[in-house]
């Protein structure tokens, strides 16, 4: 099921940064190019991302937008090279990811950037920017297996590659557990709070884990149309009963009812068609006389089987003002999805809706099978700038070159544990002691170690390498005579 590992060896460039700076445990907040720390208004701590030694910031000024954290972004040159955030974790546990992009033209080239942005070796999603003024969201759900994750952004093809917010938020227990999550992360595509009393998002601290509920009540392109008449807004000032705060009772406590006996929407799902995670949340918030009923079906199109169960809330819920949440762990959805909820013929009260949660499964990228061995290698040069890297080395775009890079001391012995090597390039160094045996490494095709401090002689088993092209091993010190097998190999020596 993973996908293929490319094998080309390079460097790529990112930050480690620490959970434990967050206000709130489990929290991390990164104002992307800004100066200072601050609490926002919602009371989360905002941390800038100045230890990062790459990358350029920028000032921004985008209208009816006052949060300081979309006053500043950090962009990136648009080559060949990836950029990326590490951010510490705890293994076994559940993570929202969530990064922002607001572009409010800080290049001042009016060119909408269109870049990716991956998690670790997987891709993730491609940033599509089509106006300058309106924040791209992304998120992702995923359970950790490692005690760090790479965020990066790569791959631009029109614009730089920027980036303006970074936040992680803890899970607690089995919240958004699925039994694939070792295979595939949930990436976000609806969260909706329904019957919302105005166009402001539900977020923290009325949910704890800061999950973003959008309101119903957000106008814009394929977004919740096609609205049956007679939809209209209920609420609630009673507690509502919920569990883990799926969803948090603020949510809960306003729904859309139907009240011609029918809620019907259409909406967009970002990153279907495809196999999806949908749940839906029912709280009976209205007092129903002795002689009324609430009952409906779910009715998607092509879905007959899911259209033969009946809802009835307050029996479903084991009472009034508590939560109900059916749904489906693995149904494939289109991208654009129409649904509907009907009132069946015995009900006399029409669908009620409250929220609801979709979500796309992500395969996994394992990445390359070579990076402990990096590991390795990169421990000797701790304190080097680009040893500060971590994250895959050949995905989503490999690392650059180690070319120049002041390696000193013995050749690394590593080196010829990356069985997926294709191409080395340790060129202008100071590495010293003999060429190691690189029989291993059946992929290597071009070799750069000119201009080092090498000696020993040249290994004769370098011509075991079968798809071997190009060796460079000039300005050495190294010593007795070039293999008669390498000479007659097709082979570009020097």
């Amino acid at each position: 099921m993973m996908g293929t590992r490319p094998l080309l060896f390079s460097l790529f460039i990112l930050l480690l940064l620490d959970a434990s700076k967050a206000q709130k445990p489990g929290f991390v907040s990164f104002d992307c190019g800004g100066k200072d720390n601050f609490i926002d208004d919602i009371g989360l701590e905002w941390t800038p991302d100045t230890q990062l030694i790459y990358g350029e910031t920028a000032d921004i000024s985008v209208a009816n937008e006052t949060r300081n954290q979309y006053k500043t972004l950090r962009h990136f040159p648009a080559d060949s090279r990836k950029y990326c955030y590490t951010l510490n974790v705890t293994s076994r546990t559940r993570y929202l990811l969530r990064a922002t992009f607001l572009y409010g033209n800080f290049d001042n080239n009016n060119v909408y950037p269109k870049f990716d942005i991956s998690l670790g070796a997987t891709h993730w999603s491609t940033i599509v920017i089509s106006d300058a003024n309106t924040i791209e969201v992304r998120e992702l759900i995923f359970l950790a297996s490692s005690p760090t994750i790479s965020v990066c952004l790569s791959n631009a093809t029109t614009g730089k590659p920027f980036i303006s917010t970074l936040e992680l938020r803890q899970f607690n227990g089995s919240i958004y557990y699925t039994e694939f999550e070792e295979l595939y992360y949930l990436s976000v595509s609806a969260r909706i709070n329904f019957g919302a009393g105005s166009e402001a998002p539900i977020r923290y601290p009325d949910d704890p884990f800061d999950r973003i509920w959008e309101s119903d009540s957000v106008k814009k392109a394929n977004y919740l149309v096609d609205v049956a008449a007679g939809t209209e807004k209920v609420s609630t000032q009673k507690p509502i009963v919920v569990s883990d705060e799926i969803p948090p009772e603020k949510v809960m406590q306003t729904a859309v009812v139907g009240t011609n006996g029918s809620l019907t929407y259409r909406l967009n799902l970002d990153g279907f068609p495809g196999y999806g995670w949908a749940v839906t949340y029912f709280a009976e918030i209205e007092d129903l006389g002795s002689d009324e009923s609430r009952k409906f079906r779910l009715v998607l199109p092509g879905y007959n089987d899911i259209s033969k169960a009946v809802v009835n809330i307050e029996e479903n819920a084991h009472g009034k003002y508590r939560l109900y949440e059916p749904g489906y762990t693995n149904i494939s959805l289109p991208f654009v999805l129409s649904f509907r909820f009907g009132k069946t013929s015995d009900s006399s009260r029409g669908p009620l809706l409250n929220a609801m949660e979709i979500n796309k499964y992500l395969e996994k990228n394992f990445g390359s099978l070579d990076g402990e061995s990096i590991a390795n290698v990169v421990s000797y040069y701790s304190s080097a700038d680009w040893a500060q890297e971590g994250g895959d080395p050949c995905l989503p775009v490999p690392w650059s070159s180690l070319s120049r890079k002041n390696l000193t001391g013995n050749f690394p012995s590593d080196f010829t544990k990356l069985t997926s090597l294709v191409e080395l390039w340790l060129d202008g160094n100071s590495l010293s002691g003999p060429i190691p045996d690189f029989t291993g490494c059946i992929d290597l095709k071009i070799i750069h170690l000119e201009n080092n401090q090498l000696t020993g002689e040249l290994p004769s088993n370098l011509m075991n390498l079968p798809n071997l092209r190009e060796l460079y091993v000039q300005n050495n010190a190294l010593s007795g005579t070039v293999p008669s097998s390498l000479l007659n190999k097709n082979l570009i020596l020097k």
